[in-house]
């Protein structure tokens, strides 16, 4: 007999975000371990849809995503939903309880890889137009201020999108994890991430480097004291609300 889709269990966890800052590499972990029902594609883009009926979602289209498997911890990983708005307040109504990891990853070195994947995309400007007056393309967009591609800067803005989290989730429902340590040492933060969401420890694995994209010339200096000075306040924000400095 099917479950109605208002008494399906929830999905239990969701890697919220950032984009270009190790989401696909820690769901490519997370797929080899045999406690996590991890959802048919990685990204599934549904609290960021902005064409379903909210008042009244059908939750069964998402849980259809996932596999039936009872007892399996079951999450997927759309890292959008932490910068795009309401997002993260859909994600509340749906579940109260949901667990969320953020992977973050140094802003500058996430606003560049953002640019490289779009320049393979089509993006035709260079990188320092594009972080400062190709921000005003935002200004065009829908909702105002927010764009799924030209977003190199804003999504950078951690401080603010992770006080926005927090102001919708109890802080022990967040894992914060660094790109980097994911990078260097994923044995330490996929059992970081297990104990967080209560499946058995990992067995030991070494790094592996998911969806890398060609790297390409064009990261000048003054780019990065630009951005820098440019993330400094909102860097200081984050640090104070997790208590350390992540860079």
């Amino acid at each position: 007999m099917d479950i109605p889709a208002a008494q399906a269990p929830r999905v239990d966890f969701l890697i919220v975000g950032a984009q270009k800052a190790g989401t696909t590499a820690l769901f490519d972990h997370l797929s080899d371990e045999p406690a996590y029902g991890l959802s048919r594609i990685k990204e599934v883009h549904f609290f960021d849809d902005d064409s379903r009926d909210w008042g009244c979602p059908d939750y069964g289209a998402y849980h259809s995503e996932f596999p039936a498997d009872a007892g399996l911890i079951r999450g997927e990983a759309t890292p959008i939903y932490l910068y795009w708005p309401q997002s993260l307040e859909r994600i509340a109504a749906y579940n109260p309880q949901i667990r969320l990891i953020v992977m973050l990853r140094d802003p500058v070195e996430r606003a560049w890889s953002h640019w490289r994947m779009e320049r393979a995309r089509g993006e035709t400007e260079p990188f320092s137009w594009c972080i400062r007056q190709g921000r005003a393309r935002l200004l065009a967009a829908t909702p105002w201020g927010h764009h799924r591609d030209f977003s190199y800067v804003e999504r950078g803005f951690y401080g603010e999108q992770v006080e926005r989290l927090f102001g919708l989730f109890p802080r022990d429902q967040v894992l914060l994890v660094r790109a980097e340590d994911l990078r260097t040492d994923p044995t330490a933060v996929l059992t970081q991430v297990s104990r967080f969401l209560g499946a058995p420890p990992p067995a030991p694995v070494p790094p592996r480097q998911v969806h890398v994209g060609r790297d390409m010339p064009g990261l000048g200096q003054e780019d990065v004291a630009y951005l820098r000075r440019l993330y400094a306040r909102d860097m200081a924000r984050l640090a104070d609300l997790i208590g350390q400095s992540f860079w």
